[in-house]
């Protein structure tokens, strides 16, 4: 057989396209108005109304604009409803952009240190190849918010708010980035000149000191201490001067962090379940929390998020968001569309197939608000996207309990849901991901 497109086997393909006049039609809808209009079910939209028998009520919904901080999003969106209920706020929304800018310091701090670790390794191999990807993006995991929270705290909006840069970080992202490979670069030559560990690291401390204007001068330089005021429903004057990021934190977040873990579903063979699993040079604060996942099926790990949801207790997730997402309606559903009546195609690997072969990986964080039963089981789930208000419904978003099953990888719940089982098997001892397994992407 020919290892080419011959002109006989070219030939054949042509007649069977234009002898079939069904391929006409698809070709004259979808070459109009492009595949996924053309696509379109009406079916998920109207089987899966925007009610749920489970709904926690939040505040308004929040615009991560042109970055890549969902995660952030994500998780201060979750914890402003401990404000909210303990204040008596109508709406309440804490600084992304504060937690951006120890991100940045940390992830470059990280990023360096990895250098100094990886002398061995050569520059054009795949750990470096790795480590040079992306120092800095914007894209973060659960236990990377924590570390972050654990050493800076959060404050509110208003104290530190948006700048130009924090709502569109590519041009800052950029010269980070490209200071970061330079910088490796000579901290590899130092090394090979002979220079000792401390000498290093004295350099290391210089560059993220111009990190650091870099970021003050982008983002605005984070204060040490603020005044907090407030009014709440009643309109009752809220006052606490002085206070530091670490102490708004305990006093009016007041949750214990190391209480909330990671649960993933990943089907692959190489992940068994009932085992833990963290990632090697994944994170942001050097002696802060690891990354760490307890892989779990599905089944059980939808019955951890609806137990936190029955409690009033929204729930951090982690999936696929761009996979068969319907943006004008904000559904993500399996059916949404119909690319065997549009292309005559179907899509046929599975969920442990799409990471295997790099269909499929964790790309967005939002927040589980709410789901809805039917005989106990979930049919669908309500979602809090971080995209502003005139995105999804209103802001919010719809995801089906199919979708979940096949695109949703990662949930974070209290402990206290497990079982003994799953306890225990949070306990083993983490096997260690190579840098560039899916499980390692950024939300």
């Amino acid at each position: 057989m020919p290892d080419n497109i011959s002109a006989k086997l070219l030939e054949r393909i042509q007649n069977d396209f234009s002898s079939d006049k069904t391929n006409i039609m698809r070709m004259n809808a979808v070459s109009k108005v492009g595949i996924d209009e053309a696509s379109l079910s009406r079916n998920e939209y109207s089987e899966n109304p925007m009610v749920f028998s489970i709904e926690i009520e939040t505040g308004k919904i929040t615009n991560q604009e042109h970055s890549g901080r969902c995660w952030l999003f994500a998780a201060l969106n979750t914890l402003r409803l401990e404000i909210m209920r303990k204040l008596n706020l109508e709406t309440f929304e804490l600084s992304q952009a504060w937690m951006m800018f120890w991100d940045k310091l940390e992830k470059s701090n990280y990023f360096l240190e990895s250098i100094l670790e990886t002398f061995d390794e050569p520059v054009d191999g795949r750990v470096i190849a790795h480590l040079l990807s992306g120092p800095v993006q914007d894209g973060g995991q659960w236990d990377m918010f924590c570390a972050l929270a654990d050493k800076y705290g959060v404050v509110p909006k208003g104290v530190y708010h948006e700048s130009f840069n924090s709502a569109n970080t590519q041009r800052m992202d950029w010269i980070l980035t490209a200071k970061l490979r330079e910088w490796a670069q000579v901290l590899r030559k130092e090394h090979e000149d002979g220079k000792s560990d401390e000498k290093l690291r004295n350099i290391k401390e210089e560059m993220l000191s111009e990190v650091y204007r870099i970021l003050c001068v982008s983002l605005g330089e984070p204060p040490k201490s603020f005044n907090f005021e407030a009014r709440d429903k009643d309109k009752k004057f809220i006052q606490d001067l002085e206070i530091t990021p670490k102490a708004f934190f305990d006093k009016y977040v007041g949750v214990s962090l190391s209480d909330y873990i990671s649960v993933i579903n990943a089907p692959t063979k190489d992940k068994p379940y009932y085992r833990t699993f963290t990632v090697g040079l994944l994170g942001n604060v050097k002696g802060g929390r690891s990354v760490k996942y307890l892989n779990l099926p599905v089944d059980e790990q939808k019955a951890l998020a609806i137990a936190q949801l029955k409690d009033n207790e929204p729930v951090w997730f982690g999936c696929d968001v761009g996979k068969l997402l319907d943006r004008k309606t904000g559904i993500m559903g399996m059916k949404n569309f119909d690319y065997g009546a549009s292309l005559g195609i179907t899509l046929g690997q599975d969920k442990a197939s799409r990471l295997d072969f790099g269909q499929s990986l964790m790309t967005h964080a939002m927040v589980l608000l709410g789901v809805n039963l039917a005989d106990g089981k979930p049919t669908r789930w309500k979602v809090e996207n971080s995209w502003g208000k005139d995105s999804g419904q209103d802001g919010y978003y719809l995801m089906t309990d199919e979708w979940f099953s096949e695109y949703n990888y990662q949930i974070v719940v209290h402990k206290k849901y497990l079982s003994e089982k799953q306890l225990a098997a949070w306990e083993t001892e983490p096997i260690v991901l190579k840098p560039w397994d899916p499980m390692g992407s950024l939300a």
